[in-house]
């Protein structure tokens, strides 16, 4: 049998106006304060780890063992509970699924489904968010700024060019500008209130004075150098763009609607209202504009970011003053300056210049030596004012410093590497002795067996050790491998001391040259023959578990 789920929404009514469409939204809020909380955020991120997926109860109930957690131990009944009042909410919404069920007892244990609804959605993945990461200090993606001003340059180059720009690039274009000015304009909010709520504390001791000292002078100066920097192209390249916005905006609706049917304007439904991409109505460029230029006359976001940057310096200056006070009251410098005044009426020129380096930093006059080329050879009688320029740093040049700014890079962590590298070392000593022992086993019956390409690389090993050792004998008689001396008598070459080992893997070969003998060694890459050597192989010293040599041949 089919049956409808009960509670599904009918028609949907026009939304609220004013207050009470307001406090309907926020009551999406409500179940990040109720005694509960613990309990509603866990079944909150099961929906939201779904995509349009409706679940029941046994199933949210699975999931939530699963996970662990609060909600782990919540019963059938609890359950239901809880999501009926996050439907209340409207952090959920009764699934309209068709329930297809075999008898009462199953239909009644599915019929209640429920789905996640946009608000719920929204509201709990800013929850995460700031339960990840709301204290962490979010750096300025300063890079990202450099790529908005680009990506104006040059799409105000292609819509002023003959022709215009293509629809798709242009589309492209715009979302890609506005997803890294959003990036941007994002992380500078971050930085800025994180660095509030720090400068807002009055208990930093030296060493956090120090690092907050370190961090303003130059991470925040880096971050205002650079905004006042590209300020200007930026708001050049919006002018120039200003006049075509119009065009431009509506060439892109005409190539992409998205989602415009559904709304009023489109021809859907009223009540609905559609979210256009950033960048795709006027009311962006707008606040992307007004980011960089005062255009209402509450001033820019640029000048707002000097202006905070100024109330950071003035909190730092503050703190250092109250760590300059004495447990009684304020420390009085006055008596330090009046020694240091009598030093200075009581010393030489030559002493009162020392004395003024070492307490004010007032050095003299440096000449800088920057090396020229190396294919410039400049005489030393040679006039500055007549010779080469000589091209210096811009560290150098604006702080007489060649130190890099800012913190120096950790040192890169190579642990995992090291236990990657101890690993597949042991797995070839494990195989080099796993061979070893296939050798040693199959001592004596090489003929029947076959070798692991493992073990056979081993025995060559070995062989090639043994015949590099091995030293030649002169025979006589002999009637294999002769040669013909000047006196017509023959002489044959043996083998002596052709012997290898490896003292790690306890083995030992030995080959001697007989004539006429044939050794095979059968293996999963072939068989080797070899005419005329006998092999022993046994251990290096004797043991308990066999003879110390075999002869195999």
């Amino acid at each position: 049998m089919e049956v409808s789920a009960p509670g599904a929404p009918p028609d949907a009514a026009p939304p609220d106006t004013g207050d009470d469409e307001t406090r309907r939204r926020l009551d999406a809020y409500k179940y990040l304060g109720a005694p509960e909380r613990l309990e509603h955020l866990a079944i909150m991120r099961v929906f939201c780890g779904t995509l349009l997926a409706d679940l029941a109860v046994p199933d949210v109930m699975a999931k939530l063992r699963q996970a662990g957690g609060p909600a782990a131990g919540l019963d059938a009944d609890t359950l239901t509970v809880r999501l009926d009042q996050l439907v209340q909410w409207g952090n959920l919404l009764r699934s309209s699924h068709t329930v297809k069920a075999s008898s009462i007892s199953e239909y009644q244990r599915s019929r209640s489904r429920y789905q996640l609804s946009k608000a719920g959605e929204r509201v709990q993945r800013d929850a995460d968010g700031v339960l990840a990461e709301a204290d962490a200090a979010r750096e300025v993606s300063g890079e990202l700024l450099a790529l908005v001003e680009r990506g104006l340059k040059e799409l105000a180059e292609r819509v002023t060019a003959p022709g215009g720009v293509e629809p798709q690039d242009g589309l492209e274009r715009v979302s890609t500008l506005f997803v890294q000015f959003s990036e941007f304009a994002d992380s500078v909010r971050d930085f800025y209130a994180y660095l509030g709520q720090v400068l807002a504390r009055y208990d930093l001791d030296s060493t956090e004075y120090q690092g907050f000292k370190e961090l303003l002078l130059d991470y925040v100066e880096a971050i205002t150098e650079d905004v006042s920097f590209r300020a200007p192209r930026i708001s050049a390249a919006l002018d120039t763009l200003w006049p075509h916005l119009p065009a431009l905006l509506s060439q892109l609706d005409a190539h992409a609607q998205g989602l415009t049917g559904l709304s009023a304007e489109g021809g859907g439904r009223p009540e609905t209202r559609v979210q256009r991409s950033r960048g795709r109505e006027q009311a962006d460029w707008e606040g992307l504009r007004g980011w960089f230029r005062d255009t209402d006359g509450q001033g820019s976001q640029v000048d707002q970011l000097r202006d905070a940057t100024l109330r950071a310096l003035q909190s730092l200056l503050a703190n250092a003053k109250r760590m300059l006070r004495s447990a009684t009251g304020e420390m009085s410098r006055r008596r330090d300056l009046l020694r240091l005044a009598r030093w200075f009426d009581e010393a030489t020129p030559q002493e009162a210049h020392d004395i003024a380096v070492a307490a004010f930093g007032l050095y003299g006059a440096r000449h800088l030596g920057v090396p020229p080329a190396t294919d410039e050879v400049v005489p030393a009688y040679t006039s500055w004012w007549t010779g080469p320029v000589v091209e210096v740093p811009v560290a150098l040049r604006e702080r007489g410093s060649r130190a890099q700014r800012g913190r120096a890079s950790s040192v890169e962590d190579h642990s995992a590497q090291k236990r990657r590298l101890q690993e597949a070392a042991r797995e070839r000593a494990a195989a080099r002795t796993a061979a070893a022992d296939e050798l040693r086993s199959a001592s004596g019956r090489f003929a029947d067996v076959r070798l692991t390409s493992s073990a056979l690389g081993l025995l060559l090993e070995l062989l090639a050790t043994a015949l590099g050792n091995a030293q030649l004998r002169r025979e006589h008689g002999g009637t294999e491998h002769r040669e013909a001396d000047g006196n017509g008598t023959t002489q044959g070459f043996g083998l002596e001391a052709a012997q290898s080992e490896d003292a790690e893997l306890g083995i030992r070969l030995t080959v001697r040259r007989t004539a006429g003998a044939r050794t095979v060694l059968h293996s999963t890459d072939g068989d080797l023959l070899l005419d005329d050597l006998e092999l022993e192989i046994g251990r290096t010293s004797a043991t308990a578990d066999g003879p110390a040599e075999v002869s195999v041949s």
